[in-house]
């Protein structure tokens, strides 16, 4: 099969999956751009829909390799170039998107193999390129889990995809709202360690090595009270300079690894 037309009504579906958040959840579909995301895709469990690609740009030998990486019967759609301008967000040239089936992220679909899981826990954050960076520090350090507190942002957005490099497709996530996060750790009896400017404990003077989540807040606002009444402790990062903090993926990195660097004798 061939789209040559850009009022090919997929093509549309498409355009309208990447741009609104509403579509998405109501089809259960999002879109994935580059041959890396959708190979991570496939390899966390994810059913594959549509693959299309523009043959001068993505070859054949490209496109068998990708569909090695799945079990499903699928039928690729070659496309013009002026309909692969037409429904790809990047800037860099692909030449090969998806449409996949989205997951549930429930807190009750999270199941760890281990007593003493790591997680990250995320409150509120809202900016895609931030999200994407803690899913890439997640899955750099292998983490049980991430988990986000009153998600703002959908987690299929396009942007969050593109800045998680795939990430999104390799980590197990789970959403819920603060109360419902707090309800959830303290059942499964796992400590919870928040991040706060207002602490006074170094994060290094804990101890990270039973069951942990690290908790972030937003940049601006941090953490709410709720969290910070019922954590098992609030931790701060010591600043030494001028600002009295960091970019919050680059805060969750440094305490997902100084726990890290605390579990190695674990293993």
């Amino acid at each position: 099969m061939n789209i040559t037309s850009t009022q090919n009504p997929l093509i549309k579906k498409i355009v309208l999956l990447s741009e609104k958040s509403r579509e998405r959840k109501k089809e259960g579909i999002c879109v994935v751009e580059g041959a890396r995301e959708i190979r991570l895709a496939l390899e966390g469990g994810y059913t594959l829909e549509t693959l299309l690609y523009q043959p001068e740009i993505f070859a054949e030998e490209h496109l068998l390799k990708l569909l090695s990486h799945t079990a499903q019967r699928v039928n690729p759609i070659a496309i013009s170039k002026e309909v692969y301008q037409k429904i790809s967000y990047r800037s860099s040239t692909e030449g090969v998107i998806a449409l996949i089936q989205t997951k549930k992220h429930s807190l009750d679909t999270l199941a760890f193999v281990t007593d003493s899981p790591l997680l990250l826990v995320a409150e509120a954050p809202e900016k895609p390129g931030n999200i994407g960076a803690l899913l890439r520090t997640a899955d750099a350090a292998n983490i049980d889990a991430v988990i986000i507190a009153n998600p703002k942002t959908d987690l299929y957005n396009p942007n969050i995809i593109r800045s998680s490099v795939g990430c999104v497709f390799t980590v197990p996530i789970a959403t819920g709202s603060t109360t419902e996060v707090i309800d959830f750790l303290k059942a499964k009896g796992i400590n919870s360690y928040c991040a706060a400017l207002t602490a006074f404990k170094p994060y290094y003077e804990v101890s990270f090595e039973e069951a942990s989540a690290i908790v972030v807040g937003t940049e601006d606002q941090g953490l709410t009270e709720e969290w910070l009444t019922h954590s098992t402790q609030n931790i701060i990062i010591p600043m030494e300079g001028v600002i009295d903090s960091m970019n919050v993926s680059v805060a969750a990195a440094v305490l997902i690894f100084e726990a890290k660097r605390q579990r190695v004798n674990l293993n």
